[in-house]
């Protein structure tokens, strides 16, 4: 989005493919309580990043320059490790220090799959709506500060209405997801990146250690992790997005992607 746009069309671009998004989002929520068929969740999945790509060509009049298929897969894979990564040492810290004990279970093999599966289409509709669409919008017109700072709060707040929640555990997600996944965004300059720390943090937090993903239930998981200790410690019945250790760590993801940017920056500056 140009700078020169009048302020009033901006905020109706904004706007408008603020709320397409919302709505791709429940249609897509829609289908996958409707049926669990993953190759038709996927589908549905790659028809939304489709619908992005051709949204931003008819009202911008310029390509999706965050969806650059050549950085698809090391962006993705980059992203997985960051979320396994993340989550592990959220998960490393709280059973050392014992906070949580952890037990192996039985697991269906179909399940994780499914799991898999959706967990993707979160993150890529999340992504697009908060990345994609709020983050790339307000940085284009003003700065990377003032968007990181605004989609990360509605980011955070809009998980508010989810079972569980506080304001506490809606502001801790603002800080240590939506101030990462912006800043590992801006980092690689698409959306790719922070599909795959979204993908993965989810998938890991839920299928992998069974804990609770932003209040939601516990899904089929590998292995089952008891918490005891402070909500503050574990985040209580929310999950560990609501623990100030994930709080922590997210910041320093967030500090170091956002080095890593800046140092790109002037490295490439110097060059020229």
């Amino acid at each position: 989005m140009k700078r020169y746009i009048p302020l009033w069309k901006w905020l109706l671009f904004l706007i408008s493919a603020f709320v397409l998004s919302v709505i791709g989002y429940g249609l897509l929520g829609a289908l996958l309580n409707l049926c669990d068929y993953p190759v038709l969740n996927f589908s549905a999945t790659v028809l939304l990043l489709i619908l992005y790509f051709y949204g931003v060509r008819f009202l911008e009049k310029e390509n999706a320059k965050d969806l650059k298929i050549k950085k698809l897969v090391p962006d993705i894979l980059l992203g997985i490790l960051v979320g396994c990564l993340f989550f592990g040492l959220v998960v490393g810290i709280m059973w050392s220090t014992g906070f949580c004990k952890i037990s192996s279970i039985p697991y269906n093999w179909q399940q994780q799959l499914s799991a898999i599966i959706i967990f993707f289409g979160v993150a890529v509709v999340e992504e697009i709506i908060f990345r994609g669409v709020v983050f790339r919008m307000i940085d284009e017109r003003w700065n990377t500060t003032i968007a990181l700072v605004f989609s990360a709060l509605l980011f955070g707040f809009m998980h508010i209405i989810n079972e569980g929640a506080t304001w506490w555990s809606s502001f801790a997600i603002a800080i240590e997801a939506g101030l990462l996944l912006g800043a590992a965004y801006k980092y690689s300059g698409t959306l790719w990146l922070p599909i795959g720390i979204h993908w993965a943090w989810n998938y890991v937090e839920g299928n992998v250690f069974g804990f609770a993903v932003s209040g939601g239930n516990e899904g089929n998981s590998i292995f089952k992790t008891t918490v005891n200790g402070p909500e503050l410690i574990t985040g209580g019945s929310f999950g560990p997005e609501g623990s100030v250790i994930a709080v922590v760590i997210g910041i320093i993801f967030s500090a170091t992607f956002l080095y890593l940017h800046y140092n790109k920056k002037k490295e490439r500056r110097y060059r020229y």
